[in-house]
């Protein structure tokens, strides 16, 4: 079975080698030992076949006495020695190898030459020249191949030293390459991954392997590069991700500052626009939103109306403040907001009570970056806290009308009951006076006196009755506009054609107290067309002209005499009284096309949190 791993593939391959080696090493030793093997015993036999040679000489010539074996005896023994296995085993089987050569001429040299020479040599005589050189012919031949075979000997010697010597040299040579592979493969990545992963610890991930290769090291390398690349992106998005939470937890505790102040500026100056919209343009700014839109809504009115906005290039129409332009800004930057023409998107948040919707909040954001859930909860808490001003502002304007409405009611009874008895007995007592019969002198003046008192009592009867009628016209009354209806109904009875009403005003943008004003002065004008102008055609127009509030009185009667406004008439000395209340004045004028105008304007001081478009009724 192959093995997938290449690193143990490469030890494998390496203990191999070595192993090999030894085996190989050990082998050759052990061949060339054996084929050595006897070489020193043939040539110690050699050697005794020089000397053994010359002792046949000794022997032939008798020279060693009685103890001597007889030279027959000793060419035999000789001749066995020849053929000794300690020496024969050395030879080659190989004819043609020259110690077989070698060997072979020595037993030819013998067996031709010396032996026969000796054999035919008289025992005890002296050895003749040609004994002697066939003799030392013979020992040059054992001479040689006794060198033959010390030289085969020192050669298998030799041999056996190069293997040793070569296996030495491959054995360090697969250790080298075995630490050079160790080092380059093994260490060297080991080192690389050791410090990746220190740096690693350290938050560094820049530090990379790079190691190229199949082996497991190279995979483990390829496997930290990978890993490092990968926490590196983790942790930058973590610390994006954290920098981003510390930057949107900061936004949050800055909008929380802003909506706490703005909270307490809401329920301290009752005003939306001072109170709301710089808070909202600092939200705007913080959260990269806007513009924001307020709608709120009124049962005088139809659909949801726009009552404060944060960014607008002309002036609203609700606008009662034309010294104030926080919510004004340049066309230009109006048109990189991120409205619905500017890639935008809106956001609509209800603004309500339990049980009551009052408004709605428009938020825009752009649709690239989109809306946090944070700033999402932020708004929402923004909505809660514009319902609750806004509730608590229309519960503190029901409980003013309320209570202005209770004063007024007795107010209306202590007039009943008190000046109005009073004024019925003094009429009572100008008619008494009526039927005296007073005559002389002095009957004139009695008359012209007379005159003045039922004129002044009626006068006074008259307003004391009307005040009583709007008193009590106004406690059953919601708004402005139905007392007006109402009053418009009455006096078109009492004239016999019907009364114009035109009303373009925002509902509540008057103060109860200020309604109160504008009702009387209106009643007045009417009283005094009725009564003076003996016109067929009456109007009332009460209009909102930014920031001013205009009500006209109109008719087509016979006009003021002289065409300029009266002096010292009770009718109008109150309502100029009135106007002076309201911070305002009122005129009294001919029309060029005839009849009268009479015109009140002044500007709301009060400011309420319910605004909502212009209803109009005729």
């Amino acid at each position: 079975m192959r093995s997938r791993s290449p690193l143990v593939n490469r030890i494998a391959i390496v203990v191999a080698a070595i192993v090999l080696t030894a085996v190989v090493s050990m082998a050759t030793t052990l061949a060339v030992s054996r084929s050595i093997e006897g070489n020193a015993t043939a040539i110690n036999q050699a050697g005794a076949l020089r000397m053994g040679a010359f002792q046949l000489l000794t022997i032939a010539a008798g020279s060693n006495g009685d103890r001597t074996p007889t030279l027959q005896e000793a060419v035999e023994r000789y001749t066995a020695k020849l053929s000794q296995t300690s020496l024969t085993r050395t030879i080659p089987d190989n004819l043609d190898h020259p110690l077989s050569l070698q060997h072979q001429t020595i037993l030819d040299t013998w067996r031709s030459s010396l032996r026969p020479a000796l054999i035919a040599h008289p025992e005890g005589n002296p050895v003749s020249n040609n004994l002697l050189d066939a003799t030392e012919s013979y020992v040059s031949d054992v001479d040689a191949l006794v060198s033959m075979l010390e030289s085969r000997t020192e050669a298998r010697i030799d041999l056996l030293h190069v293997i040793q010597i070569l296996s030495l040299v491959f054995s360090v040579l697969i250790a080298v390459v075995l630490f050079l592979d160790l080092k380059n493969r093994v260490l060297r990545p080991l080192r690389k991954l050791v410090a990746i992963a220190i740096a690693v610890g350290d938050k560094d991930f820049t530090l990379k392997a790079n190691l190229q290769g199949a082996d497991e090291l190279s995979r483990l390398g390829q496997a930290f590069d990978q890993m490092t690349s990968e926490l590196a992106l983790s942790y930058y998005e973590l610390e994006s991700e954290a920098r981003a939470k510390t930057r949107e937890l900061e936004k949050s505790h800055q909008a929380l500052e802003i909506l706490h102040s703005a909270s307490r500026t809401l329920f301290a100056n009752h005003d939306l626009c001072s109170g709301a919209i710089p808070m909202l343009q600092e939200l705007e700014e913080l959260l990269g939103i806007g513009p924001i839109r307020l709608y709120l809504h009124d049962k005088n009115a139809s659909e949801p109306v726009e009552a404060i906005t944060t960014a607008t290039p002309e002036r609203p129409f609700y606008c009662r403040d034309h010294h104030c332009n926080a919510c004004l800004v340049k066309p230009e930057v109006y048109d990189e907001l991120p409205v619905e023409n500017n890639d935008g998107r809106r956001l609509m948040l209800p603004i309500r009570t339990p049980n009551l919707l009052l408004g709605t909040l428009e938020v825009w954001y752009p649709a690239d970056k989109g809306l946090s859930e944070t700033a999402r909860r932020l708004l929402e808490t923004l909505s809660d806290q514009l319902a609750t001003a806004i509730f608590l502002e229309k519960q503190i304007t029901e409980e003013q009308q309320l209570t202005l409405a209770e004063e007024r009611a007795v107010i209306a009874r202590e007039l009943h009951d008190s000046l109005a008895q009073s004024l019925s007995y003094l009429k009572m007592q100008v008619a008494r006076l009526r039927r005296l019969e007073i005559t002389g002198e002095q009957q004139k003046t009695h008359d012209a006196i007379l005159e003045e008192l039922s004129t002044g009592l009626n006068s006074a009867y008259r307003q004391l009755r009307e005040l009583l009628t709007t008193f009590r016209l106004k406690l059953d009354t919601p708004d402005l506009l139905t007392a007006l209806r109402q009053t418009a109904g009455e006096f078109s009875e009492r004239l016999g054609q019907e009364v114009q009403l035109k009303y373009d005003l925002p509902p509540n943008t008057l103060s109860p107290n200020e309604e109160i004003h504008t009702l009387q002065i209106v009643r007045e004008g009417l009283a005094n067309a009725v009564k003076h102008a003996e016109a067929t055609e009456v109007a009332v127009e009460v209009v909102f002209e930014s920031p001013r509030v205009q009500v006209r009185i109109l008719d087509n009667g016979k006009g003021l005499p002289g065409g300029d406004q009266p002096q010292q008439h009770y009718g109008l000395i109150i309502i100029q009284d009135r106007a002076r209340t309201l911070g305002g004045q009122v005129t009294v004028n001919n029309r060029d096309e005839a009849g009268v105008e009479v015109a009140l304007n002044f500007i709301p001081k009060s400011r309420h949190m319910i605004l909502t478009q212009q209803a109009s009724a005729g």
